[in-house]
């Protein structure tokens, strides 16, 4: 019979003492957080961190505290593992990479819609212009920031040299 997924009777080794090759104690800090079926994540954290390392840092917060810790640690752990030298910050660097440029790309492709709209607009003939300004409320508020819209994308979309679409890359 199990209890608390140790035998009774017999004590199971948590995944930091079985690498560590020592006995697992009932009063055991890695026993929690590091179960016998996920070694691996106990490895990575002890080459990188080293056990007592994590045992101090471990021993030094309180309890209700202890999992978020030992989540970050792993995450660390693993990230370092794969990128020896920036780690975690590799990956977010790596990702605010993407966000500025998918930025970019939003901003280009917004410019390029105002832009058609404008000339869309200006194709009109100028009673439907007219007309859609008059239905427009309050007109001389639609009018000043469609033109500030359209200018200012318009310098976007000039300054950036693109006579085509984004989208044919």
């Amino acid at each position: 019979m199990k209890e608390g997924g140790r035998k009774q009777g017999a004590v199971s080794p948590c995944a930091a003492c079985k690498l560590l090759r020592r006995r697992c104690s009932p009063d055991c800090v890695f026993a929690p957080y590091f179960p016998a079926d996920e070694p691996q994540k106990f490895a990575n954290v002890h080459r990188v961190f080293g056990a007592s390392n994590v045992n101090k840092m471990l021993q030094d917060l309180p309890v209700h505290q202890r999992n978020d810790a030992v989540s970050s640690i792993v995450y660390e752990a693993n990230a370092r593992v794969r990128d020896p030298v920036y780690g975690c910050v590799g990956a977010i660097s790596s990702l605010q990479q993407q966000i500025d440029v998918l930025q970019t790309q939003l901003a280009v492709a917004q410019a390029e819609v105002v832009h058609l709209r404008f000339r869309q607009f200006a194709s009109m003939p100028n009673q439907t212009a007219t007309n859609l300004l008059e239905d427009a409320s309050p007109p001389s508020k639609l009018i000043s920031s469609q033109t500030k819209s359209i200018f200012s994308m318009e310098m976007v979309v000039d300054q950036s040299n693109m006579g085509e679409s984004l989208w044919s890359c």
